[in-house]
């Protein structure tokens, strides 16, 4: 017997936003509601089926009775013994090599994790995300035969994409809306007008401590892409097809484990990334990455340990370093030196960047944590001051500098505190920022839990905005920045109704002291404050 799972999550702003007043023109087609309906079946972990529908606020509902909502995801994945290793139909995700050719499933690029720049997960997983953009829609299959494994995957889809005609009355894309939302009249006329048909795969051989694959896709158009006439597209994907290769490997010897990709796009330009994990004391470790990605090498869905977003333009070297030189101290730090050899968007020139972090965390005992973390960050990009076709670049510093502590004042009570300063551009006069909060957890007996974080910010500007995770509810996630000046306080609430059902519910308030209206456009908020509520129900079957 399985475990059943039905979840209902429920968002929304609570201030009026003037995408929603009826005397603007293409105002949001919908209601001001985020809705989520997600239902999951799971046999151990051998079966796992599942639907998921969600309604973006601003978006309509209830346009058909068979899909009330914009967006309608099922999945069907098996993992079997034998020849057939495991089978996905509907929705799933395809994960190869280092993320040079594919990789849809959620990576992470530098982080206070020093050693996690290896890329590991099956070639196919199944999605059950709300996310519109980063999945296949079709069937795959893996088969494995001795040291033999291989992986085949077809996928047809029709993806949204912002459209224009040229002067012979043909249609083409300049770029696809990725984000999903479909509100307004020009993002409904824009919602699913192309279709992508990919397929694709990978064989793959492993002996002992060493493994290789060899990797492929292919994707089609229904409409050509064409690129804006920008300098930076200059080797942007184009035309009605696109296809990937790639040769990745794996190998371990004693405490040392090495990875590498080397990869090829449609036109021949050449993407290569090599990187070793090692062990180099029992307390120490060690990574350490080389990337070498030509300027002229695309992929659609591409995700690599990389500075920039996706894997193209790039060239750096990358090394961490973790010590642990008593049971109470953890020192972590690395350094990343990189170079774009072309121009980029919002940087008109070839340049080059660095970026350091250290971090020394001690946790004397079971209840009391803390770190203090110092990062530098030095990119180029356009000098905004400048006026003129060519944009003259320049190296733009960025510090910043946090301090974290944790206590666990009791079994049930744990408090949280932290400070971030940063500063952007500083020896130009740039900008200053400054956050801090407070928080408390609690976690009853009953498996009931609460909590409330009150916090200040004050930067300079948008550039000197910093990010902070956020608690929220089960399978969220909140990760909001925060530039101006003004306080946020916002609580969690978990509560068990009953051995199958469960609640959550969050409120989030943001209140400005330097402005009387918030956000621009559709989104513009007027007033000082802007109200998140969330609740979130799931039952167990």
């Amino acid at each position: 017997r399985g475990d059943a799972v039905l979840l209902a999550r429920f968002s929304r702003i609570l201030q009026p936003q003037r995408g929603y007043d009826e005397s603007v023109t293409s105002r949001y087609a919908g209601d001001p509601s985020k809705v989520l309906l997600r239902y999951k079946y799971q046999f151990k972990n051998t079966l796992q089926y599942g639907i998921t529908t969600e309604k973006d606020a601003g978006e309509k509902a209830f346009k058909t009775s068979l899909n009330p909502f914009d967006f309608l995801s099922f999945h069907f994945y098996t993992r079997r013994q034998g020849l057939v290793k495991a089978v996905a139909l509907g929705d799933y995700t395809i994960n190869m090599g280092q993320g040079l050719v594919q990789w849809q499933s959620l990576a992470f690029k530098k982080s206070s994790e020093v050693t996690g720049i290896v890329r590991q997960s099956a070639v196919v997983r199944p999605y059950s995300g709300a996310g519109e953009f980063y999945f296949n829609r079709g069937a795959a299959v893996t088969l494995q035969k001795g040291p033999w494994q291989s992986t085949v995957f077809a996928s047809s889809r029709r993806l949204s994409a912002n459209a224009a005609v040229d002067s012979s009355g043909r249609e083409y894309i300049t770029s696809f809306n990725s984000s999903g939302l479909h509100r307004t009249d020009s993002e409904l006329e824009d919602r699913k007008n192309v279709t992508q048909q990919s397929f694709g795969g990978n064989i793959s051989y492993g002996a002992g401590q060493f493994k290789a694959s060899l990797n492929a896709v292919q994707h089609y158009f229904s409409k050509p892409i064409i690129k804006r006439a920008e300098l930076y597209n200059l080797f942007a994907i184009s035309g009605k097809s696109w296809a990937n290769a790639s040769l990745d490997y794996t190998y371990t010897y004693k405490n040392v484990f090495l990875f590498g990709e080397a990869a090829l796009d449609q036109k021949g330009s050449k993407a290569y990334l090599q990187g070793a994990l090692a062990s180099v004391h029992p307390k120490a470790d060690v990574a350490l990455l080389y990337r070498n990605i030509g300027a002229a090498y695309q992929s659609l869905y591409g995700n690599a340990f990389t500075e920039s977003a996706l894997p193209t333009n790039e060239k750096g070297f990358y090394a961490g370093v973790v010590i642990r030189p008593h049971p109470a101290w953890r020192l972590q730090a690395y350094a990343d030196h990189y170079t774009f050899p072309r121009v980029r968007a919002r940087a008109d020139a070839p340049g080059s960047g660095k970026d350091y972090m250290v971090q020394a965390s001690y946790k004397p005992n079971k209840v009391a944590e803390a770190y203090i973390r110092f990062r530098s960050e030095t990119k180029p990009a356009n000098n905004a001051e400048e006026n003129s076709e060519m944009n003259e670049v320049l190296p733009i510093p960025k510090q910043s500098v946090r301090l974290h502590v944790t206590y666990q004042l009791s079994r049930q009570l744990a408090l949280r505190s932290r400070a971030e300063k940063v500063w952007y551009n500083a020896k130009a006069e740039g900008e200053q920022g400054f956050l801090g909060y407070a928080e408390g957890i609690y976690n009853s007996t009953s498996k009931s839990s609460a909590g409330l974080r009150v916090q200040y910010f004050n930067t300079g500007g948008f550039n000197s905005r910093i990010y902070v995770y956020e608690s929220d509810v089960l399978y969220g996630y909140s990760i909001p920045f925060f530039y101006g000046k003004g306080f946020r306080v916002y609580g969690n609430l978990s509560c068990h109704l009953s051995e199958k059902c469960t609640a959550w519910l969050r409120w989030a308030e943001t209140i400005y002291t330097d402005r009387t209206t918030i956000g621009s456009g559709l989104e513009q908020i007027k007033g000082k404050r802007r109200t998140e509520f969330k609740a979130q129900m799931r039952w167990l079957f």
